[in-house]
C-alpha cells in the first residue's frame, strides 16, 4: 500500500492562513485520523491530498510520486464524502459501476468488482434498488462501495458518519474498521468526533489552528497529551485542569492547588527539564483516575469537595464537585450505585495517584 507524505504544506486564502508549514507522513496500510474542531484545517488538508484545491506551498507525494500538481483522477485515490452523493436515478448496481466508467474496463471485470464490493459490504440484496429505497446506513455502504471498486491504494473519508444517527454511527464505525482490517488499505479519515478517532485509528493527528498539535496512537494521545489543547479536547468528560504553583526545595518538588485545597507531591515526576520554583503549572486529572475515599497509596493526593450534581448514563456515572474557584467544577467518575447517596451539597472525599498526573506549563501550554 502506498505511503502519503505532506512536506511544508501551506494553504492561504488571501491573508488568512489555514495550514501553516505542515509536515505529516501516513504510513503504508495505516488508518490515520485527522481530528480537530471545526475550522482547524483538517478537511482542507484532505482536499489538498485529493487535488480538489491547490496548495499555496509545499509538496504532496503518494508512494514516492509527487502529485502536488496532478489532476485528482491521476492520484490513485478514492474519496467518501459526508453527503452520500449517490445518483438518485441509478440503482445501487449502477452507482457502483459508475465509478469505473473512466477506467475502460471490460464488462466482466466491472461485474467482478461490483459483486466483490457488494458481498464485502453485505449489500447484495440491494443491488437493484435505488437510493430513495435505502436507509442512511445502506446509502453510506453504497458510497463506500463506490470507492472500493476503484481498487486504489489510498482511501479518503471526509466525516462520512455525520449524517447518521447514533446507532448507525456505531454500526458503521465497526464496518469501516472491519474493512480496514481485511483490506489493509491506507486510509486518511477526517472527523471532529473523538469517539470515531479513538475507536478506529491506528494513529491520530490532532489539529488546531492549521497546525498538528500531536500525532500518536489513541492511547498515547489520551494518556500523555502533548499540550493543554490536546488534553482538553480528548476525553468525555474532559480532563480536569487545576492551576497551581511549583515549589522546589532541594529534591522535593510540590505543587499547591488552591482550587481543591491540596498539595501534590511531584518529587517522582519525570520532568522534561529542571523544575523552576514558583513556576505556574496546570495539573491535568482524568475523571476516571480518581478513587472515592482514602487510598493506601502513599503518593496519592486526597481532598474532599461538595457535590454539585451527578450524571448517570446506564453503567457509567460522574459526580461534579464544587472547587474553591468561582463556578469551578471537578469531574469524578464514580460507581453508579453511589449516585443515590451523593446528595447535592454533601462532601465527597477523593484520592488521585501521583503517577497519573499530567503536568503542563501554564505559560506555554506544553507538557512538562
Amino acid at each position: 500500500m502506498p505511503c502519503v507524505e505532506f512536506r511544508n504544506i501551506a494553504k492561504q486564502y488571501g491573508r488568512v492562513t489555514v495550514l501553516d508549514e505542515l509536515d505529516l507522513t501516513v504510513e503504508d496500510g495505516e488508518f490515520l485520523v485527522l481530528l480537530g474542531p471545526s475550522g482547524c484545517g483538517k478537511t482542507t488538508l484532505l482536499n489538498l491530498l485529493a487535488g480538489l484545491i491547490e496548495t499555496t506551498a509545499g509538496t504532496i507525494t503518494i508512494d514516492g510520486r509527487d502529485v502536488t500538481e496532478a489532476d485528482p483522477k491521476d492520484r490513485g485515490l478514492a474519496m467518501v464524502f459526508q453527503s452520500y452523493a449517490l445518483y438518485p436515478t441509478k440503482t445501487v448496481r449502477g452507482n457502483l459501476r459508475f465509478g469505473l466508467s473512466s477506467q475502460k474496463l471490460d464488462k466482466a471485470e466491472v461485474d467482478r468488482r461490483v459483486a466483490w464490493a457488494a458481498k464485502l459490504l453485505q449489500i447484495e440484496p440491494l443491488l437493484d434498488r435505488k437510493p430513495g429505497q435505502l436507509s442512511g446506513g445502506q446509502r453510506q455502504r453504497v458510497a463506500i462501495g463506490r470507492a472500493l471498486v476503484k481498487n486504489v491504494g489510498v482511501f479518503l473519508f471526509d466525516e462520512p458518519l455525520s449524517n447518521l444517527d447514533a446507532k448507525l454511527r456505531t454500526e458503521m464505525r465497526l464496518e469501516i474498521k472491519r474493512l480496514h482490517n481485511e483490506l489493509h488499505q491506507t486510509i486518511v479519515y477526517v472527523t471532529h468526533d473523538q469517539i470515531e478517532a479513538m475507536t478506529m485509528a491506528t494513529r491520530i493527528a490532532v489539529m488546531d489552528g492549521g497546525v498538528i498539535q500531536q500525532i500518536g496512537t489513541p492511547d498515547e494521545i489520551y494518556e500523555t497529551p502533548a499540550n493543554l489543547f490536546v488534553a482538553q479536547f480528548i476525553g468525555a468528560p474532559a480532563m480536569n485542569m487545576l492551576k497551581g504553583t511549583l515549589k522546589v526545595a532541594g529534591d522535593r518538588v510540590t505543587a499547591q492547588l488552591d482550587e481543591v485545597g491540596a498539595e501534590l507531591d511531584l518529587s517522582g515526576h519525570a520532568f522534561a527539564s529542571a523544575p523552576e520554583n514558583g513556576a505556574p503549572i496546570v495539573a491535568g486529572l482524568r475523571p476516571e483516575h480518581f478513587s472515592v475515599g482514602q487510598t493506601a497509596e502513599s503518593e496519592a493526593t486526597s481532598f474532599a469537595l461538595p457535590v454539585r450534581y451527578t450524571e448517570k448514563t446506564g453503567g457509567d456515572a460522574t459526580a461534579f464537585l464544587n472547587t474553591k474557584s468561582d463556578n469551578g467544577l471537578l469531574a469524578v467518575r464514580v460507581d453508579p450505585a453511589l449516585v443515590a447517596a451523593l446528595e447535592s451539597g454533601g462532601d465527597l472525599a477523593v484520592s488521585f495517584p501521583a503517577s497519573r498526573i499530567n503536568l503542563f506549563d501554564a505559560r506555554s501550554g506544553q507538557r512538562m
